[in-house]
């Protein structure tokens, strides 16, 4: 089989690839389309998401799941979200003519604070309509990312657990630690109760509960619970959310003057 060499960024040779068909991908069964499974591959490999389907939709669907990834490269053995990824495919959403509604997705255990909350603010500040659904949990800094959208679900099994931040790594036994500490806790709690129906007082009884978790301080609600506490506005599934965001993107439709182009 003859090989190709590539050449690297500065020009000079990198490594040996087996050559393949324009566009990775394999030859064409007879009397069939070609097929594409290392593209399909590759994607799950980078963004963890298979090709959208055939026909064209005008809601984007976006996916949080596993371990929120900061600056810190976690190890491989982790499944997580890199909000590097996130970033771009929310900007892309609000500017494509196409997209009208954005649906996101979360099953996290949380992760890195800064991280999750820019994810949370680039969902808040998006112009056209967007849902979150909670499924099996949203833990930590996925509450935040959780309220951020125009409505927000959660299926009746699934959990969130609300929980003092924490620093990892060297910590300085000093007062101005304590006050990071805590102001780092405002911008999360200032955010939650922005975004939802919860006060601030109940978030922080939540929050300190003891004895519940064994260990760790705080609360895990599970499903109706967090709607009852106002965090999440109602139960739901994928339907739900669906019938959802079609009935906002009508409202979007309506409101938005003829001829505009995000």
């Amino acid at each position: 089989m003859s090989r190709t060499i590539l050449p690297s960024g500065n020009g000079q040779a990198g490594g040996f690839l087996n050559q393949q068909p324009p566009n990775h991908e394999l030859p064409a069964a007879p009397g069939g389309p070609p097929q594409t499974q290392n593209v399909i591959a590759d994607n799950i490999e980078r963004l963890g998401q298979t090709n959208p389907v055939v026909d064209e939709s005008n809601i984007y669907c976006l996916t949080i799941v596993g371990q929120v990834e900061g600056h810190i490269v976690l190890p491989p053995q982790n499944k997580t979200t890199k909000y590097e990824h996130i970033i771009p495919q929310l900007v892309a959403a609000e500017q494509s003519d196409k997209i009208e509604g954005v649906l996101i997705i979360l099953n996290t255990v949380g992760g890195d604070v800064e991280a999750g909350l820019a994810i949370a603010e680039m969902i808040a500040s998006m112009s056209k309509p967007t849902v979150t659904l909670v499924l099996g949990g949203g833990h930590s800094i996925g509450v935040p990312i959780a309220v951020a959208s125009n409505y927000s679900l959660i299926a009746e099994s699934a959990t969130m657990t609300i929980h003092p931040i924490r620093l990892n790594g060297l910590v300085i036994g000093v007062p101005q630690s304590f006050e990071y500490l805590e102001k780092m806790q405002e911008r999360v709690t200032k955010f939650i109760t922005a975004h939802s129906r919860i006060s601030e007082q109940a978030l922080r009884d939540l929050m300190l509960t003891t004895g519940e978790l064994a260990r760790d301080i705080g609360s895990t609600v599970v499903g109706r619970d967090a709607v009852l506490h106002g965090l999440i506005d109602d139960i739901g599934g994928l339907g739900a959310a669906m019938r959802q965001l079609r009935q906002m993107i009508d409202g979007y439709r309506a409101q938005r003057p003829p001829g505009v182009i995000q």
